[in-house]
């Protein structure tokens, strides 16, 4: 009697442990999927709002690099205009203050709300101006790596 209650007492405590260890794992892979869809947002943002007007082609070749889906093909059709417009800016930095997911959707991609802020001179050079705002983001998984497959400023 006492052997069968032990015998059971074990199986319902492995039952539990494993019940608990394939709760964690599945805790950590959402956990380690939001790390890096967060990483990768933050970084597309910090380099999409940092404009330097000398490089004006290669800030546009690096947001089409990162880009898939309709924003791909919206700033492909207006490449020209983002060049020009960038060659014309003054040289900007910017960072992302801070990311969350704001919910993940049935094929896999993450709506992801960035808070950035844009730093840069006046037009004659005595201001440092900042400008802070508020964007959301699909990023969808493309083989091994993120992109953007739309991207709006929020007012």
């Amino acid at each position: 009697m006492a052997m069968t209650g032990a015998a059971l007492l074990a199986a319902a405590a492995i039952t539990t442990s494993s019940f608990v260890l394939v709760n964690h794992r599945s805790h950590h892979q959402v956990t380690m999927r939001e790390v890096d869809v967060l990483d990768f947002a933050r970084s597309f943002m910090t380099r999409f709002t940092s404009l330097d007007p000398f490089h004006a082609n290669n800030y546009v070749d690096r947001v089409l690099a990162q880009a898939t889906g309709d924003f791909a093909k919206q700033y492909r059709e207006k490449v020209n205009e983002v060049v020009l417009s960038v060659a014309q800016a003054e040289p900007t930095k910017g960072i992302a203050l801070d990311a969350g997911v704001e919910r993940w959707n049935d094929d896999g991609s993450a709506n992801v709300l960035v808070a950035t802020e844009v730093t840069y001179q006046s037009s004659d050079g005595k201001q440092k101006i900042e400008s802070t705002n508020r964007w959301v983001l699909t990023a969808q998984r493309e083989s091994d790596q993120w992109k953007i497959s739309s991207l709006q400023q929020v007012i």
